[in-house]
């Protein structure tokens, strides 16, 4: 047993200021220190969020215009996900945000699975547009606030949406407008030394000689773990066999017609050996491509990455201004992420890649979780195992969800697509943390027949987009066997009959609504 009165996180960046802002906000009583070296370069990438994101600074208090204007943020209603079952599919998009089931009369989303089964014909982009009021502001890139709960069924700008921003900038509000603030200690320092015996980290020596020793340590050191790897040599489990991205190509472009290419959403375009992200900012375009050099060089990478560019944003915006960083990542988590009297949050825990925008999930969620075991000011081997296993368990259930994105695919084009396709998917044993991802999704389309649509569950998206349905002819067939009295096909012609209906309401809420970036400049920027 030990305490959790003195707590020092070693780090900064979004991982060192989220963990210092969420303890500050909950422990203010106890001393938290945060330390971090003034020579390590700040890496604006990170910039795409999920709807976690906006909950999490809810329970901070933040103002949220102030932060906006700071970050120079914008909304983001949905993942986009375009070639990622073929070339050309015209992609489809993963809303945030609880369905609405309303005009349903199956369990799920049935009515639609069933629509599509007697007029095949039907886009895969229809699914979302029928179940989700958002997909209105999606198809025309307005924003709106809905005054109630029953003006756009359900759809809430309380929740329903994530946020892209400046990771720097990110960084930099949390330090100086709501951490240091509140209380937390900032020392600009370099770690030269970690002092250890076998109950875990003693302190950690500063370049003046200063040690600085506390009960608890939080190490948010990046892809270095210096002190979990580091000095602890805490085993780290790679997830690279099944995510075999590993290396980014990132770059910042300015903006040609703002009003335009400021979408509500961001984008991810699978290339030949991975994907591109386009996360709109205010102020800028983020965008970087996410590949695998096991199947492609850095500089093949680069090039196919420039002609994309060119392609999607025009020839003569890809100039030689322009700065690529290529970053490499590694993917996979720490087998204690809780490890004696250090806890790693951040990517000295764990990271899976960027596909749906996962690296600032785990840190607030993590550092939550963190929060709730500390609770008693005093720490048991119970508090580290139960921070342990929720958090692997969350990691190793979003690592099977980000891989059905690829392992779904139709595309065949390349060597890196036709290993993804034709990889063993399933986990040589099963466990309590490594089952339940494939488990539920399998046992959804084979003996469930329908996919969860719920907030909690985003992979009924994926499926649709993927043509990968819970409903085909001969389940109708033996449902009209059992249920003889029923009209399957009525079911569907009156579910879209009143799908239509809503979207004529959800389009008329909208009607005056100003576009994304006509909101966000005359909301938070106080410009005409």
């Amino acid at each position: 047993m030990y305490k959790s009165d003195k707590i020092l996180i070693v780090g900064g960046g979004s991982a060192g200021w989220m963990t210092a802002s969420t303890l500050i906000k909950y422990y203010p009583d106890r001393e938290i220190t945060l330390v971090e070296s003034p020579y390590v370069p700040k890496i604006g990438v990170g910039e795409s969020t999920l709807a976690g994101m906006t909950t999490w600074l809810m329970t901070l208090g933040i103002d949220h215009k102030d932060f906006m204007s700071y970050t120079n943020a914008s909304y983001k209603l949905s993942i986009k996900f375009t070639d990622f079952y073929e070339k050309g599919d015209g992609g489809y998009h993963y809303p945030f945000g609880t369905p609405y089931l309303g005009n349903t009369a199956l369990p799920y989303a049935n009515d639609w699975h069933v629509l599509k089964c007697y007029n095949p014909e039907t886009p895969v982009t229809d699914y979302v547009d029928s179940i989700f009021p958002s997909s209105v502001l999606l198809n025309t890139n307005k924003m709106y606030f809905p005054k109630d709960l029953n003006e756009m069924d359900g759809f809430t700008m309380n929740t329903d949406y994530a946020l892209q921003f400046d990771a720097i900038k990110f960084a930099e509000w949390l330090s100086e407008r709501f951490a240091k603030p509140l209380g937390v200690k900032h020392i600009e320092a370099n770690v030269e030394n970690i002092n250890t015996d076998e109950n875990g980290i003693t302190g950690i020596v500063l370049q003046d000689g200063t040690i600085l020793e506390a009960d608890l340590y939080i190490d948010c050191t990046g892809f270095k773990s210096m002190l979990s790897q580091g000095a602890l040599g805490t085993e780290f489990e790679s997830h690279a066999e099944n995510l075999p991205v590993n290396r980014t190509w990132a770059v910042q472009i300015p903006y040609e017609n703002p009003e335009e290419e400021v979408v509500n959403f961001t984008e991810s375009t699978a290339l030949g050996y991975g994907w591109v992200w386009n996360a709109p900012l205010y102020s800028r375009i983020g965008t970087g491509y996410v590949y695998s050099d096991k199947f492609t060089k850095p500089e093949e990478a680069l090039e196919e990455f420039k002609e994309h560019l060119r392609k999607v944003k025009g020839a003569h915006r890809i100039t030689d201004d322009l700065v690529f960083r290529d970053v490499p990542f590694r993917s996979g988590i720490l087998k204690y992420p809780w490890n004696k009297n250090v806890v790693a949050i951040g990517l000295s825990s764990a990271f899976l890649e960027p596909l749906e925008s996962n690296g600032l999930y785990f840190i607030h969620e993590n550092a939550t979780s963190l929060v709730k075991m500390i609770d008693r000011g005093f720490i048991n081997k119970i508090d580290q195992e139960t921070y342990n296993f929720q958090v692997k368990k969350h990691f190793n259930g979003f690592s099977s969800f980000i891989q059905l994105h690829y392992i779904l695919t139709k595309r065949r084009d390349t060597e890196f697509w036709r290993y993804m396709s034709s990889r063993d998917v399933m986990p040589e044993s099963f466990s309590r943390e490594t089952a339940h991802q494939w488990v539920r999704e399998m046992d959804s389309k084979t003996i469930g027949q329908g996919f969860e649509a719920t907030l909690s569950s985003g992979f009924h998206c994926i499926a649709a987009g993927n043509h990968w349905s819970p409903i085909h002819p001969i389940l109708i067939s033996s449902w009209k066997a059992h249920y003889p009295d029923t009209d399957y096909q009525e079911v569907a012609e009156i579910f879209k009959l009143n799908t239509e209906l809503s979207r004529k309401k959800w389009n008329a809420a909208i009607k005056n609504a100003p576009s994304h970036y006509q909101y966000l400049k005359e909301t938070f920027h106080n410009e005409v």
